[in-house]
């Protein structure tokens, strides 16, 4: 076949260092506009970025020539330098070290752009460590408590 394609949709979830609340309502709109730029960037497309002040939820077209871990490195890594620049109560700015990654069915999109738009509603009842216990139940990845959080 002499053309590569492909249609991988990435539901991703990191929360910031110690799950500290730094993402205020007054930067969160713009972190999340930021986010979806670097990631059209190196060529994905992020259908939906939410979250709340501790974490984010982004659901991206994965490029298809870049990993997972190159994309989340570049999500990260710019977005942390970006953000340190637009408040100084935000110089000590950091990500969580690891983060998810879960296969999104393409068919099911619009759930997955529901369940992160609903984010504000949805952590009114749980917060970020049981919501993302739950991702990894339902998508049956084993883990271990002790090397989950940072």
């Amino acid at each position: 076949m002499p053309q590569s394609l492909s249609l991988v949709i990435v539901h991703y979830v990191f929360s910031t260092k110690d799950r500290y609340p730094f993402l205020h309502d007054q930067v969160r709109p713009d972190l999340l506009a930021y986010l979806s730029t670097v990631a059209r960037n190196v060529g994905g497309e992020c259908y939906r970025a939410g979250g709340v002040a501790d974490h984010v939820h982004l659901a991206i077209r994965q490029p298809r020539t870049v990993s997972i871990s190159e994309l989340v490195e570049e999500l990260k890594t710019s977005s942390s330098k970006w953000i340190k620049t637009q408040d100084p109560k935000l110089a000590s700015f950091s990500w969580q070290r690891g983060y998810g990654a879960f296969s999104a069915y393409y068919r099911e999109i619009d759930r997955l752009l529901g369940y992160i738009d609903g984010q504000e509603e949805h952590h009114r009842k749980r917060d970020f460590k049981e919501e993302f216990r739950g991702l990894l139940d339902e998508h049956e990845i084993e883990y271990d408590e002790r090397y989950v959080w940072d």
